[in-house]
């Protein structure tokens, strides 16, 4: 908390971004190496296609995300 807390002094967007990027590899990581150890399916190849796709969503959502704080901080 104090991290995020930390990084939302900063611009609008390094707070938001950085927990995605974070959150995203953590999870990729832990689901892909649980799901498939020992299967012999390239999991690590999955899971970059994965990460690639969770980051596009993240920084394609950061401008709805800016419009809708916009719209609390006036409210």
């Amino acid at each position: 908390v104090q991290i995020f807390d930390q990084l939302r002094r900063k611009q609008w967007f390094v707070a938001p971004l950085t927990s995605s990027f974070v959150g995203s590899i953590v999870d990729t990581f832990l689901f892909f190496s649980i799901s498939f150890y020992g299967t012999g399916i390239p999991w690590v190849t999955l899971s970059f296609g994965d990460l690639a796709v969770k980051i596009l969503v993240a920084l394609t959502m950061l401008i709805p995300f800016r419009l809708l704080l916009s719209t609390f901080k006036t409210a």
